[in-house]
C-alpha cells in the first residue's frame, strides 16, 4: 500500500513546524502510521549539511553552493527516509521540501528555474507530495515572531526583499498547482490554522481511501 506525503511549506516564522508536529500527533493518536521529517535534516547527512546551511558564519556562500547543499540533503532523505515510508505505508509529514527551493532559490535567489527543475527531478526521482500545506503570513509578521524566540540564522537574517520575493514566490506555485497546494492563513491563533490543516488533510485521507478502497485499519 503507497502512503501519502503532505509537506508544510512558508516563510520564516509562519508556524509551519508547530502545525506539522501538531498534524503528526492527531494522526498518530488516530491510529495512522507517521513519519515526520525537516528539511534540511530529516538524516545524519541532513543534518549536517543543516548546520552548514543555515550557519550565519557561512554569510558568504554562493548561490549555486546553497542551491546543490538542498538538494543533495534532500536526496539523501528521500532515499533514507519518505520512499521507505511510503512503501510502508505511512503518511510521512515534512517540514519544507522542494517547493522550498523553487521559492527560496528560485523566486529569492533569482537562480534559473530550468536548472532548479533539473535538480528537483534528480533529487526526488519522482517522489512529489500529494499535498502541500502553504501557511501564509506576511513577512513582518513572521519575522517577528521569529526575533521574539532566537537568534536569526543565516536565511532569516536575509534583507526584507528577499522574504518578500520568496513569499511571491509561494503564491505563484499554489496558484500554478491548485491541486495540490492548499494556502492557509497563518495570521490567526494557531488552534485556528490548526483545524484548517485538518480540514484539508482529513479531505485526502478520505478521498484517497473512498478511490482506492483504504481503510485505517
Amino acid at each position: 500500500m503507497k502512503g501519502w506525503f503532505i509537506t508544510f511549506e512558508g516563510v520564516e516564522g509562519c508556524g509551519k513546524t508547530t502545525q506539522a508536529e501538531r498534524l503528526s500527533e492527531r494522526l498518530a493518536a488516530a491510529g495512522h502510521r507517521v513519519t515526520t521529517l525537516r528539511e534540511p535534516g530529516g538524516t545524519a547527512v541532513g543534518e549536517a549539511i543543516r548546520r552548514v546551511l543555515l550557519d550565519p558564519d557561512f554569510a558568504g556562500m554562493s548561490e549555486v553552493c546553497e542551491l546543490l547543499l538542498y538538494a543533495a540533503a534532500r536526496a539523501q532523505l528521500v532515499d533514507a527516509c519518505i520512499r521507505p515510508a511510503l512503501a510502508r505505508g505511512d503518511v510521512v509529514i515534512c517540514d519544507r521540501f522542494a517547493d522550498s527551493t523553487t521559492a527560496y532559490q528560485g523566486a529569492g535567489r533569482g537562480i534559473d528555474r530550468e536548472m532548479i527543475g533539473h535538480l528537483h527531478r534528480l533529487a526526488t526521482r519522482t517522489v512529489w507530495p500529494d499535498l502541500t500545506l502553504l501557511i501564509d503570513v506576511p513577512v513582518a509578521v513572521g519575522l517577528a515572531r521569529t526575533q521574539a524566540i532566537r537568534e536569526l540564522d543565516r536565511i532569516e537574517r536575509e534583507p526584507t526583499a528577499f522574504h518578500e520575493a520568496v513569499r511571491q514566490g509561494y503564491l505563484a506555485i499554489a496558484q500554478a498547482e491548485p491541486d495540490r497546494v492548499r494556502i492557509i492563513d497563518g495570521a490567526g491563533a494557531a488552534d485556528e490554522v490548526a483545524a484548517e490543516v485538518d480540514r484539508q488533510v482529513d479531505a485526502l485521507l478520505g478521498s484517497t481511501r473512498r478511490a482506492e478502497g483504504r481503510s485505517d485499519a
